[in-house]
């Protein structure tokens, strides 16, 4: 962890507002001494450690505040309609208890004066790869863990940037906020595990460092749901067998975690002497791309349905063609009145791009669903990747396919150049619910008000 004291004897102090860097020595440093910046980091690993997490704050209602400068003393919500939950919440709407994942109606009962801003994920997706690219200039060793999280080893980068890990991680923070217009908060430790932990010691803005030295003392006495993969019913389970705090699972026999977590326990342990190997790994590849929306009424009929089905199709081809990807295998997901998922999926005999195709699959197999249940949400996605050169080329059974390609790839220059909304299937229009406006309500982007919650 940062010294509360900013410098002891011996140590260095980085300013992280002007870069400067200040020498040891016997005097405490409670700000920096070129501009009273009290934003220092002093730790006696600092300079020799090397891997990293970095998270963008708040990133959806960032770059929000960032576009619109009216939002930035408001709190904002980024979210769906009343019946959908929160993506993201900026810093003070958090001072009022809204927190990611928490349904739309509860957050407004809690902080009734929130901006909510419907989700632009075309807009946060080019946002991330912004950052991405800058973290690549770092060094070519990023892990992407979403669109605004990754780790980085900054191992051997020092004669490339002249500079530490932690300087150049400074730099980098410095020059998201310049250029960018976000911020980040920086953990850097030698293992994954504690330099995710270190980048939520000090949201917003935050560079805390934990040390090989003070690992252990620092785990401790923290709750074994700060281990990644311990939910609320392992904790639980845990707890029941004496294990509540992290401290308590050092000394625990193997055996006995092993038969608490299986074959996890030895990672459990492992973790809690601040013992994590695992390296950072670039080739991190995209599982599934999907769409996904919480509708604003329960509903059980396939005519209800079709439509929504169709716009979540159109999106998530959009998103495949995007990212440079074609799936075979494609999911339907649908959330019953009582919040049961059901997914049921089906494999195309090539991969696609193309929103007729997964509409075709996923129109099939919501049909198998509507039997009178009411859904409260609907998605349909696509994984089993291949490169987008071997998709969509039919056969001589298969005349359809290529022609549809060569519709959908005209219509994809006509919005290119006019807009999404500038032209549209028929089927798109037919919706018999159409969503509903909120006080404070803001759809920045038409596409993506039809798709609050993916």
């Amino acid at each position: 962890m940062n010294d509360p004291d900013h410098k002891r004897p011996g140590q260095r102090a980085l300013c992280r507002d002007c870069l400067a860097d200040h020498d040891g020595g016997d005097a405490l440093l409670r700000r920096c001494a070129a501009c009273g910046s009290p934003r220092l980091i002093s730790h006696p690993e600092r300079d020799t450690l090397s891997l990293a997490h970095i998270d963008c704050d708040a990133f959806y209602a960032a770059i929000e505040k960032r576009d619109d400068p009216s939002l930035l003393d408001k709190p904002v919500i980024i979210g769906g309609r009343k019946r959908g939950v929160v993506s993201t919440a900026c810093y003070i709407a958090r001072t009022y208890g809204v927190r990611s994942a928490m349904p739309m109606f509860k957050a407004l009962k809690a902080c009734p004066d929130a901006v909510v801003v419907r989700p632009d994920m075309a807009k946060y997706v080019a946002v991330g790869r912004e950052v991405r690219q800058m973290m690549r200039e770092l060094t070519p060793l990023v892990e992407p863990l979403s669109i605004d999280e990754a780790f980085l080893d900054l191992s051997g980068t020092e004669r490339l940037h002249h500079a530490s890990p932690a300087v150049t991680l400074a730099r980098f923070a410095r020059r998201i906020e310049t250029e960018i217009g976000i911020t980040i908060s920086v953990g850097l430790s030698y293992a994954k595990f504690l330099a995710k932990v270190a980048s939520d010691l000090d949201k917003p803005r935050g560079f805390s460092i934990i040390g090989r030295g003070e690992a252990i003392a620092f785990l401790a006495d923290k709750p074994v749901s700060l281990i990644p993969g311990i939910g609320q019913a392992s904790a639980a389970k845990l707890a029941e067998a004496g294990f509540r705090l992290i401290g308590d699972l050092r000394e625990a026999p193997v055996e006995a975690l092993f038969r608490l977590a299986g074959k996890d326990g030895p990672r459990l342990k492992n973790l809690a002497n601040g013992i994590d190997a695992r390296k950072v790994t670039p080739d991190h590849e995209t599982k599934s791309v999907s769409s996904e929306t919480t509708l604003d009424v329960d509903l059980s009929r396939f005519d209800e349905l079709e439509p929504i089905l169709w716009r979540l199709c159109e999106k998530t081809s959009k998103r495949l063609k995007a990212q440079e990807l074609a799936g075979r295998t494609i999911t339907l997901k649908l959330k019953t009145a009582e919040f049961h998922s059901i997914t049921r999926a089906s494999r195309l005999p090539e991969p696609t791009q193309l929103a007729g195709r997964l509409f075709a699959a996923g129109r099939e197999l919501l049909k198998r669903e509507c039997t009178g249940q009411r859904y409260r949400l609907i998605g349909i996605g696509a994984s089993d990747f291949s490169p987008p050169s071997e998709a969509d080329h039919g056969d001589l059974a298969d005349v359809a396919t290529p022609r549809l390609k060569a519709m959908e790839g005209a219509l994809d220059k006509l919005r290119a150049r006019y807009g999404d909304a500038a032209i549209g299937k028929g089927l798109s229009l037919r919706a018999p619910e159409r969503p509903r406006s909120e006080p404070g309500a803001i759809s920045r982007n038409p596409a993506a008000a039809e798709d609050p919650d993916a």
